[in-house]
């Protein structure tokens, strides 16, 4: 007895009678069935001189990228490079990364999994991938209680939520198993009292696949699989362990933990010894929070000063001492196989710099045969991290990392340290009209640095202080490249 062919959904590229579906199949855009979508706008830019259909049919399309930034920061800008790696720190605190960190160890896995979601195809709201990219992009509400919060986790883990119609069978089951492994590794340490409070589902995926494959990458490579992404997610350090930032200030205060330098919460965390058989993360015991950080990104404009200016960056370990981390090595390679280096707008010293302050990474940025442009994307406001910050001090807080012996030997001719010039790390840097950072543009080009003015468009207008969007970063970055042709 022969079996009827399948028939084939055209609109959304899955075999209908199957029970689930292949890891290629999804949709990876919009298809026809989602053409009556609101045309894009043509944005006309008075001092670039062209609009966003030109800027397409520019340089850009044809140029590789390699984009320094955090999770939020990057987000809003990360669609305006059609070829481009993501360099990410692993070293966010916040959120349910605090607890998971807290819990199971393990290196932290928010910025990843941020820019993991927002990297999924466009898919029509109705698709199985709108399905998938909203379960990953789902947490449980900060103003549960812990007994809603798990009851709500109960529902998701054994898959009786709402939340897991549309998903295709093959993925939810792919996604629940490891959801369930997450939870095992939980109960294993009940003692610690784990809270689902404001937990983010996809940190619960990519934080199971990293302890179950032993594997950050691989744990990438899963949900890259799952979601159909092209995305190059590069962690900026691969490690199974729990990696821990610290802010060394002029006055000789040092601040632990990306949160407490950043927008540091009520508790703060404490580095302590203690003897620790994790599995997943052994000899760590890093921070001892009692919580997650209930943290939303508009707080970020109320904060405390700082005592006095941050001075340096370095990585802790679990006893409180500086480490030296080597960088991914595929961060390395990309910086000598792409056209251009961008530091993302953001959080100067607690996204960008943690990718920075690392042994080699200054050499084959300044020595890069492949990288045409080194660009850094001014913020249009300064944050707690770089209060009275001019654009003069971004750049020299880019180039003193990047000059500073990140390993415990001294390297280069005779035992002495290299030091390079301001151009070999940033070539250009892009600003925005009517941001309150201030740009000397005189002294700035006696540095070597090119300055373009970026006009903002109609999304970024709203802004008291006006942001990038991918379109006004698309624009000038196509300026910059012009330029070097």
């Amino acid at each position: 007895m022969s079996l009827p062919e399948p028939s084939l959904n055209s609109s959304l590229g899955i075999r209908v009678d199957s029970p689930g579906s292949s890891v290629f199949d999804l949709p990876i855009q919009n298809t026809a069935a989602n053409s009556n979508s609101t045309p894009h706008l043509e944005i006309r830019s008075p001092a670039l001189g062209t609009d966003t259909k030109d800027t397409q049919d520019g340089c850009l399309d044809i140029t590789s990228f390699v984009l320094i930034s955090g999770g939020t920061g990057g987000n809003a800008i990360c669609t305006a490079f059609p070829k481009a790696c993501y360099v990410l720190p692993v070293s966010d605190d916040g959120g349910s990364s605090s607890e998971i960190i807290r819990v199971l160890g393990g290196p932290s896995i928010g910025d990843i999994r941020s820019r993991l979601v927002r990297l999924i195809p466009s898919a029509p709201a109705s698709s199985p991938l709108s399905a998938i990219r909203n379960l990953f992009g789902y947490r449980l509400p900060p103003h549960y209680s812990e007994r809603q919060a798990r009851e709500e986790w109960r529902e998701i883990v054994e898959g009786r939520a709402k939340i897991w119609l549309g998903i295709p069978t093959d993925r939810k089951e792919t996604i629940r198993g490891f959801l369930v492994y997450f939870e095992s590794e939980v109960l294993k340490r009940a003692q610690k009292n784990f809270t689902f409070v404001n937990g983010s589902i996809g940190n619960y995926f990519i934080a199971a696949a990293q302890g179950f494959f032993r594997s950050l990458p691989s744990a990438i490579f899963l949900f890259s699989s799952i979601t159909n992404s092209q995305a190059n997610i590069l962690p900026v350090i691969v490690t199974n362990h729990t990696v821990t930032i610290a802010a060394e200030l002029e006055d000789g205060e040092r601040i632990v933990g990306q949160c407490n330098i950043s927008h540091p919460v009520a508790r703060a965390p404490m580095i302590n010894v203690i003897d620790s058989n994790e599995e997943w993360s052994p000899l760590d015991g890093l921070q001892n929070r009692q919580q997650n950080v209930l943290f939303q990104a508009e707080g970020k404009a109320q904060y405390e000063p700082l005592s006095s200016r941050i001075s340096r960056l370095l990585y802790l370990n679990g006893y409180g001492n500086e480490i030296y981390p080597s960088p991914n090595p595929e961060y390395l390679s990309s910086l000598r196989a792409n056209d251009v280096l961008v530091y993302s707008c953001g959080s100067l010293w607690t996204s960008i710099i943690p990718c920075l302050a690392l042994q080699g990474v200054a050499r084959e940025i300044a020595s890069s045969a492949s990288l045409r442009a080194k660009i850094l994307l001014l913020n249009g406001e300064n944050d707690r991290e770089t209060a009275g910050y001019t654009a003069v001090d971004y750049i020299q807080a880019i180039v003193r990392t990047l000059n500073t012996l990140y390993q415990p030997q001294p390297f280069g001719l005779g035992n002495a340290g290299t030091m390079y010039p301001v151009s070999a790390f940033i070539t250009d840097l892009v600003y925005l009209r009517g941001g309150a950072v201030s740009v000397d543009v005189e002294k700035i080009a006696s540095l070597g640095v090119r300055c373009t003015e970026a006009i903002p468009d109609e999304h970024s207008v709203g802004h008291i202080i006006p942001k990038f969007t991918a379109d006004i970063v698309r624009r000038a970055v196509n300026e910059i490249l012009a330029y070097e042709n």
